[in-house]
């Protein structure tokens, strides 16, 4: 690479510095100055609350099973895009990223009207007396859905790269489809999975709306890490708000650093 010569460039660059400072570097600095305001040790005995633990813990929770769903369900779903030949391919592949589109708040909506006391599938529901709607399994629905994505489409490059041929030629070999996949396939998308299970795990564990709505941020019960920043704030907690969104900022800095290494190693398999 070259360095940049004439004023236009380094002007571009200064601008772009400056944006990404003031948007991003600023705000960081300024909840980690807001978490100590009153010292590490009011800031450690704020992360050992019962609630912001119970808080994290069900954040993680939703975050794994959203990965583990995701994960499965979204790398069968790529394969059988970029693999399979079908009607209505292109309109599901369209479909994959509506989360993208969809607010997350309406999520959370759809999640009641569908399971709510009033809702479409409200007979099945207390047939089987599980609750749904503001409840843990409503927030999963929603974190499942808004992670959707990611997954899927760090697969489906990876596996278009990658061609038939490899498989193909296990196949002639007398592997089976399983095998195939194992020995075969996994090898060549492990690094474009594990970049989109990356992502997966840092928006599930950064989602507010829609666990809001579907959940109804009940105290120990359907309150995330998020929801409860949220409270805090509200409730004038201020040093207990800034801990907890150290945590998730360190997190989130600890999953970028990890995407930028597999991101390298994606390339580099490509």
């Amino acid at each position: 690479m070259r360095e940049p010569k004439g004023w236009v460039p380094k002007l571009l660059i200064g601008i772009a510095v400056l944006y990404l400072a003031v948007l991003i570097l600023l705000p960081v600095l300024a909840i980690f100055q807001g978490a100590f305001a009153q010292g590490a040790a009011v800031f450690f005995e704020s992360l050992n609350d019962p609630q912001v633990i119970a808080a994290f813990w069900l954040s993680i929770q939703l975050a794994i099973a959203a990965v583990v769903i995701n994960t499965i369900f979204g790398t069968t779903v790529a394969w059988v895009l970029v693999r399979q030949e079908f009607f209505g391919r292109a309109f599901f592949n369209a479909l994959v990223d509506l989360p993208f589109v969809v607010s997350p708040v309406i999520t959370g909506y759809m999640v009641i009207l569908l399971f709510g006391r009033q809702g479409w599938f409200a007979p099945l529901v207390k047939a089987t007396d599980t609750q749904i709607a503001f409840a843990v399994p409503g927030m999963l629905l929603v974190t499942v859905f808004v992670s959707l994505p990611f997954v899927i489409r760090e697969v489906m490059p990876v596996l278009r790269e990658i061609g038939h041929e490899p498989e193909q030629a296990a196949h002639t070999l007398g592997a089976s489809s399983w095998r195939t996949f194992v020995r075969v396939t996994m090898p060549g998308i492990r690094w474009g999975l594990l970049y989109g299970i990356s992502l997966t795990l840092a928006r599930a564990l950064g989602e507010f709306g829609g666990v809001l709505v579907a959940g109804g941020a009940v105290t120990g019960k359907t309150e995330t890490a998020t929801l409860y920043i949220f409270a805090a704030l509200d409730e004038r907690q201020y040093i207990s708000a800034y801990a907890v969104a150290v945590v998730l900022a360190l997190f989130s800095f600890t999953v970028l650093i990890g995407m930028e290494i597999l991101r390298k190693r994606t390339e580099i398999t490509q």
